[in-house]
């Protein structure tokens, strides 16, 4: 086997490896907290830097569009990493790891959902935005990597691996993301 070969059966064996460490109930408890906060006129709010930032715009798109059922209300879901006007204000003006706790002040509320991903489980403007998400009385939820970090700890409901690297981890987050939501525009159209 050539070295490309190699290196491609490996990552997939990686992918593989992160996949099979997830339970399928707590796929589902994450799809029963989004479906509360749909049952209640709640919204979702994601978060991450960097892959996870490309992440939580898909993961919204896909929760307030993906999710629609003709007939029915939609999901509301806004990902904090979209404005980009926002983030660097809040970078330059306050402090890089204030870029989304501040995004929540004035918009968040009780029983609203708070999703951080982040691989390593550890930004600390992450951590920061989720503090301030429990602070308020929001359910908060992590996808993390590296065996979970502080994030671990700081959530409602985790999907922890214990991969640490970043691809791997990354494309695992966005699998989830394409389950959650159709787990959730499933469960939308039976209700």
């Amino acid at each position: 086997m050539d070295s490309a070969q190699e290196h491609i059966t490996g990552y997939f064996k990686k992918v593989r490896s992160c996949l099979d460490e997830i339970a399928p109930a707590d796929i589902r408890g994450i799809v029963d907290i989004i479906i509360n906060a749909y049952q209640h006129n709640r919204c979702v709010f994601l978060m991450g830097n960097g892959g996870s930032a490309a992440t939580a715009s898909h993961f919204a798109r896909d929760l307030s569009i993906g999710t629609a059922v003709p007939g029915k209300k939609r999901l509301r879901a806004v990902s904090l990493t979209d404005n980009v006007v926002a983030i660097t204000a809040l970078a330059n003006d306050l402090d890089y790891q204030a870029i989304f706790s501040e995004q929540l002040m004035g918009h968040l509320e009780k029983g609203d959902v708070v999703i951080g991903i982040s691989a390593s489980g550890n930004s600390p403007n992450v951590l920061r935005g989720i503090e301030y998400a429990r602070d308020q009385g929001a359910v908060t939820v992590g996808l993390v990597g590296f065996g979970g970090g502080k994030l671990k700890g700081m959530v409602h409901k985790a999907i922890v691996l214990s991969s640490k690297e970043y691809g791997p981890v990354e494309d695992t987050h966005l699998m989830l993301d394409h389950i959650i939501s159709s787990l959730v525009k499933e469960r939308i159209a039976s209700g």
